[in-house]
């Protein structure tokens, strides 16, 4: 906890805010990608604190939020099938498809339910072996190894009654749409720490380099941040 607590701490706040103020020389504009990024901004009010000439604009950083429409239409389909039982986690539930929402579907009799954890739908299929439990998996690289892991283990323990519908997305596309459009008006970015965990920096590398766009990875505290 003590870490935790230096990197919100007061005076190292006021400082790294003090060190902005006398280094900006011309207007930026930051991009943030992550929404646990977003939290900790607004959270501790840290948008309010940085000097005129700096601005922030949120990203695309909820994995919900980027889900493709056909991907939940596709959840819906198999959701709305007697035979099979549809996993996901809680807040997929009431995203919209083009007509309706897996809880929509729930309501009407299917078998919707929500997993903590992708292993918890692998078993789930091993207990109803009779189902066709399939895991509707989304997120960005940060959950892909959860699903990966999934897929390996119900594979190596012969559940063949599990299967998985895979959304998962990848941020540096994101970032690149975000940079090849004609009026971009973003300066830089600060990216995710815990997804260069999973994926390593290479790909910011090239965005940055290709884009002559600064990238900055961070964690999720004030200190962090700044």
């Amino acid at each position: 906890m003590r870490l935790v607590d230096e990197f919100r701490d007061a005076a190292a706040v006021r400082s790294l805010v003090a060190a902005i103020e006398s280094t900006v020389t011309r207007p930026w504009t930051l991009m943030e990608i992550c929404g646990g990024q977003t939290h900790a901004i607004l959270k501790f009010g840290l948008d309010q604190l940085l000097p005129a000439g700096v601005r922030l604009v949120h990203g695309p950083g909820c994995p919900v939020c980027v889900t493709p429409i056909e991907m939940i239409d596709r959840a819906l389909v198999i959701a709305a099938r007697p035979e099979a039982t549809v996993c996901t986690f809680g807040d997929m539930l009431r995203v919209p498809g083009s007509r309706e929402d897996l809880l929509s579907v729930k309501a009407r009799g299917g078998d919707v339910r929500v997993v903590y954890s992708p292993l918890d739908a692998v078993e789930l299929a091993r207990a109803r072996p009779e189902r066709e439990v399939v895991l509707f998996a989304v997120g960005f690289e940060t959950t892909a190894p959860a699903t990966a892991l999934a897929i390996k283990t119900a594979a190596a323990g012969g559940v063949g009654n599990f299967s998985a519908l895979v959304s998962h997305v990848l941020v540096p596309p994101a970032m690149h749409a975000i940079l090849a459009a004609p009026d971009v008006q973003i300066d830089a970015f600060l990216a995710a720490g815990h997804v260069c965990t999973v994926m390593g920096t290479e790909g910011y590398v090239a965005l940055a380099r290709r884009h002559g766009a600064p990238i900055v990875v961070t964690g999720f505290e004030p200190v962090d941040l700044l």
